[in-house]
């Protein structure tokens, strides 16, 4: 039972036989109403769509001073002890895991770095259109922070909002907004924007985005932050077809950013060829470790060319919870309540998460050094409560809690009129829990008024299959692949 079980009562009770039929032709007649069209992807059509929207991530690095895979984009478990506290710890050691495959001594061999973007995708029905938020996170076992120490993990985000989704990806679908993490901010393009820019392929449409280097040694773009990338596709191909520069525009930025990496989707195998993008193993990674400043301007045959691969956000959630052995990885502060419609289960089926009422702990335990940084689960992107920002700005600004503390006490209305919890329907929600299926989907427009987005709460059972929902958030679609170098099979 849940916390508001009055309102799965049945509406239509005592209508009889005829009012029941004229009650259903009247909801298939309303305007805008989902579910006479409703329908759903499949599993392989939804891997299909974040494999083809995901992005190509050109990353400036700092490599020098025998600092070399510091920027290298990894996966949580890279040192395969199942133990997130030491992330940090170890991936200081990373050099040491280069130069032993460079010397052949075998220093760490047991390490898998699979550079991983984790996603989900969320699809529902708005009137009679299918549309997907896709949301891609580059993770990083360590940054370091305007104070000059080192943090535990580091957290960017690209998000793009799809609509008019009719089959395959490529089918005519359009991305109607991107979103990128720049530090605190949330920076929003919309469609037809100069600095929305894709890469287009037989395999993929990709995004072009731009990444800062570790460290925060440029007063300028730092700390892993991302930035659109104003260059065309076309651009770069001419660069690298010519030896050129390395080089990237970006938003809100003069002057050109200097690459020293790209990483490149492994599923999309046009991309992959024409980048010449290789897999990150023992075998390859003296190789792909750049060992430039991040204030060295190189050339194209210079830049290191890294496929990686696309995991679940959901594979990191049970680590979070109260009883999935979140001590390992998280600290007992701050926790978050979430009310489970249904339970977390893993590729198989098998369940992770239970369903009801669950606590989940987001604060950072790091052994050496505890901070600041906080886990997926309370992330105000997880549930859509975010603000949207047209510019970016490198130190303060845009990190507004805001929109996120008006939703989660339920004293604002969207732009349809209904606040989180008339929208859910779970009235005892506001200032207490989150439910599961809270998602607050953009418009894609700033808006300057405190406290308000504009935009729209998913209402009610949208996530239901019947209904043409999937709630990718909590549902793991690729194969974890324990053990495995990334890009073998």
């Amino acid at each position: 039972m849940t916390p508001d079980t009055p309102r799965r009562a049945p509406l239509l009770r005592g209508l009889g036989l005829y009012g029941v039929l004229a009650v259903t032709f009247t909801l298939l007649c309303l305007p805008g109403e989902a579910h006479a069209q409703a329908w759903s992807l499949t599993t392989a059509q939804r891997q299909a769509f974040l494999q083809h929207y995901a992005p190509i991530i050109l990353k400036r690095g700092n490599g020098d001073d025998g600092r070399h895979g510091y920027d290298w984009v990894t996966s949580f478990d890279f040192d395969q002890d199942g133990d997130f506290s030491n992330n940090k710890l170890h991936w200081k050691q990373v050099p040491q895991y280069v130069d032993g495959a460079r010397a052949g001594t075998g220093a760490h061999a047991q390490w898998r770095i699979r550079p991983t973007l984790y996603t989900s995708l969320i699809e529902f029905m708005d009137g009679g259109s299918k549309n997907l938020v896709l949301i891609y996170h580059v993770y990083h076992a360590l940054d370091k922070n305007a104070a000059g120490d080192y943090q535990l993990h580091d957290w960017e985000r690209v998000e793009m909002l799809v609509k008019n989704v009719v089959g395959a990806p490529g089918s005519g679908e359009s991305v109607a907004h991107a979103v990128v993490t720049q530090h605190k901010r949330n920076v929003v393009r919309r469609a037809g924007h100069v600095d929305l820019n894709f890469m287009q392929s037989s395999t993929g449409r990709h995004l072009l985005i731009w990444q800062a280097e570790w460290s925060d040694k440029l007063a300028a773009a730092h700390g892993q932050e991302l930035r659109f990338v104003t260059d065309t596709s076309a651009f770069f191909a001419g660069r690298m077809a010519s030896g050129g520069k390395a080089e990237a525009g970006v938003n809100n930025d003069g002057g050109r950013k200097n690459v020293h990496y790209a990483f490149v989707p492994e599923a999309s195998a046009e991309a992959v060829t024409t980048f010449g993008a290789q897999a990150l193993t023992y075998a390859t990674a003296d190789a792909l470790a750049s060992r430039y400043d991040n204030g060295k301007t190189i050339t194209w045959p210079n830049v290191k060319r890294v496929t990686y691969e696309l995991q679940d956000l959901a594979d990191i959630l049970p680590t979070h919870w109260q009883h999935g052995g979140y001590p390992t990885h998280w600290l007992s502060t701050g926790p978050v309540d979430f009310y489970l419609e249904s339970a977390l289960v893993n590729e198989a089926g098998q369940s992770e998460v239970s369903a009801g009422m669950q606590r989940f702990f987001p604060q950072t335990r790091d052994i050496e050094n505890e901070d600041d940084r906080e886990g997926y689960i309370s992330k105000k992107w997880f549930v859509g409560t975010h603000e949207l920002n047209d510019s970016a700005s490198d130190f303060g600004g845009g990190g507004s809690n805001a929109f996120h503390d008006n939703a989660y006490a339920s004293t604002v209305v969207d732009s349809r009129g209904q606040t989180r919890a008339s929208a859910s329907g779970h009235a005892t929600s506001p200032g207490s829990f989150w439910w599961q299926h809270d998602y607050f989907v953009h418009s894609g427009f700033a808006d300057s008024t405190d406290g308000v987005e504009q935009g729209f709460w998913l209402p009610g059972p949208w996530y239901l299959p019947e209904n043409g929902g999937f709630d990718g958030r909590w549902n793991q679609l690729f194969d974890d692949r324990p053990g495995m170098e990334s890009g073998a099979r």
